[in-house]
């Protein structure tokens, strides 16, 4: 299988309950499609999380842009909303604490126009299961030729 050098969708939404859930089935497929299918849940959970999180504290009539980017080697999910409010880990167990705890790197970055929260997973290419020879097992004799004439 050949890996991919890289792999991106990019989309600018408006945030509401509905189109967070619609994204989600977007990014899902585009996992899919990439083989990466162990990492759908976790992913998409995560984003889930960022965009909850951009409708909740930035507002409905805002909009976001959502970047998805697969190198072969990692995959990471960034949000860029046009609030300067920076997001808090909080210690309940929501928000960044489950995009933390679902991710390998996450963080936050101050843009010109707001702010950027991003994460990563570890997500090598899928390798296919080859053919493995096998060995002939050591100590087993095999069967001689006997001729149907001597069955008889």
């Amino acid at each position: 299988m050949t890996v991919p050098l890289d792999r991106h969708y990019s989309v600018e939404l408006q945030v509401s309950a509905e189109r967070v859930s619609q994204v989600r089935r977007i990014v899902a497929a585009h996992l899919r499609h990439w083989s990466l299918d162990l990492h759908v849940r976790p992913v998409c959970r995560a984003l889930d999380e960022l965009l909850t999180n951009v409708h909740r504290h930035v507002g409905d009539g805002n909009t976001c842009v959502l970047e998805l980017r697969w190198t072969g080697r990692h995959v990471t999910v960034s949000v860029a909303d046009n609030s300067a409010r920076m997001p808090r880990l909080l210690p309940a167990g929501g928000g960044l604490s489950r995009v933390m705890a679902l991710s390998d790197s996450w963080g936050t970055c101050r843009t010109t126009d707001g702010k950027v929260v991003w994460f990563t997973r570890y997500a090598e290419a899928p390798r296919p299961a080859g053919l493995l020879p096998y060995a002939p097992l050591s100590g087993v004799r095999t069967a001689r030729h006997v001729p149907l004439a001597a069955l008889v």
